[in-house]
């Protein structure tokens, strides 16, 4: 069984079973073969984010039944697309990122750096 690793060199921590996340939805922000959105990084979402997500195309607020997806509401934790996290960030609207869930592939997009100052319970 492979062993998935986090930003900080450790074993990958759930981000969130309610709601189920992650690429396969078990709740992980592992990155497989198969994920090529990258969905590594465990974010907590805020409203200003979901209007800012909406708007660049990816709507995650809105409920989807077809896939089962109930839509987001502020303070969920969701894994991620890499590529949108930077992209937030780059927009000076990058969600908090729990960086013990937060998969290691994830520095391939932002450094670590960027993702300590936007850890969740960081003052600055």
């Amino acid at each position: 069984m492979t062993e998935y690793k986090n930003v900080l060199g450790t074993a990958l921590q759930v981000c969130s079973m309610d709601p189920l996340t992650g690429f396969t939805r078990e709740g992980s922000c592992k990155v497989t073969p198969e994920d090529v959105g990258i969905h590594a990084v465990c974010v907590e979402v805020s409203e200003e984010f979901l209007e800012f997500s909406k708007g660049v195309g990816n709507d995650l607020s809105t409920p989807m039944p077809l896939y089962g997806f109930e839509g987001l509401k502020p303070g969920d934790r969701w894994c991620l697309c890499a590529s949108r996290w930077r992209q937030a960030l780059e927009h000076g609207i990058a969600p908090p990122v729990d960086l013990m869930a937060t998969h290691e592939s994830a520095l391939e997009y932002a450094s670590l750096v960027d993702l300590l100052r936007h850890s969740i319970g960081a003052t600055t």
